[in-house]
């Protein structure tokens, strides 16, 4: 059975056996009223209180009502006017109640939605036993001993998982393409470029090496060779160093006053090796000889004289000026 149905048969059973108590009324000017409140004004009055409203414009029956309620359309056809409205019938009742029934049930429907949302948007109590951090501990509260056997645990499977991908082969190694899509040997390439690397760093040192004179590259070679003699040599070197005492001979010093006295070597050859010219020359800033083949004839622009002049220039104002503080 239904909502509706259990409405309409408990509460909503008209009683149509029950008699209505019909009584006459005097009223000034001798009109008889067959039904006492007709309109439902007078409901609950005095039937005898005089004072009581007078319905006037009405048109009332002469005949007597019967005991038993007739249908509308008995009425109708027996004369009676209806007034106000008329009631519903048993039908439209039902259809009331089964429409208060739907909204009663779509009321509660919509409780329910409300509340279960209510409940979504609740706190939620997560189970956190099987719950693991980044870091590999486990969510919640622990001690420092267990968190730090939590994270040693997941750095050693990450490490076995290494392991096993480098003894596989790994990832491999990444495949170039050009714009036609053909592979591209990132070994030979590699290779090449650093092929032509040393080429090029072999010919800027060649360049180097051509642009220094036969000294300068006979210096250098020797200034390597005594880095290489040094790595067998000992830290601390004495008097009695035979190579040290030879090597400070060989240094020529211009306010040296025993230079005379010692033994020094023809200057017949230079350090490379060639002869060299044994006659007088112009001196340089270098203090280079000239070669064997030289013939004698300056080809300079002067420089050479001229720088020399510049510095005598300075030297005697510098004695001179120093000469005049003195004096005075």
């Amino acid at each position: 059975m239904s909502l509706a149905d259990y409405l309409a048969k408990n509460y909503l059973t008209a009683d149509s056996d029950k008699k209505s108590k019909k009584r006459k009324r005097k009223h000034n000017g001798g009109l008889k009223i067959d039904e006492d409140d007709i309109s439902g004004w007078n409901k609950g009055a005095d039937d005898d209180d005089e004072d009581a409203p007078t319905i006037a414009g009405m048109t009332i029956s002469s005949k007597k009502s019967k005991k038993k309620s007739k249908p509308a359309a008995d009425t109708a056809a027996a004369g009676w006017t209806t007034v106000g409205v008329a009631p519903p019938s048993h039908a439209e009742q039902l259809a009331a109640d089964q429409a208060a029934a739907d909204a009663i049930i779509s009321s509660t429907a919509a409780d329910r939605q409300a509340a279960a949302a209510a409940e979504d948007e609740a706190p939620e109590m997560v189970d956190t036993e099987g719950v693991f951090m980044e870091s590999g501990a486990k969510a919640g509260l622990q001690t420092a001993a267990q968190v730090a056997a939590a994270m040693k645990k997941k750095h050693e499977e990450e490490k076995k998982k290494a392991a096993e991908v480098a003894k596989e082969g790994g990832a491999g190694e990444t495949i170039y393409r050009d714009a036609s899509g053909r592979v591209i040997n990132v070994a030979m390439k590699r290779a090449e470029a650093r092929k032509k690397a040393e080429e090029e760093e072999r010919k800027k040192l060649e360049k180097e090496k051509a642009a220094r004179g036969d000294v300068q590259n006979a210096e250098a070679a020797k200034r390597k060779q005594q880095l290489q003699d040094a790595k067998g040599l000992t830290i601390a070197r004495y008097a009695d160093d035979a190579e040290l005492n030879d090597e400070l001979k060989e240094q020529g010093r211009w306010n040296d006053p025993a230079a005379g006295f010692l033994r020094r070597k023809k200057a017949g050859r230079s350090i490379t090796g060639k002869p060299l010219y044994k006659g007088a020359f112009q001196p340089n800033r270098y203090g280079i000889r000239p070669g064997h083949r030289w013939d004698g004839v300056d080809r300079g622009n002067g420089f050479e004289s001229e720088w020399f002049k510049s510095r005598n220039r300075k030297a005697n104002i510098e004695r001179m000026e120093y000469a005049w503080q003195m004096d005075e």
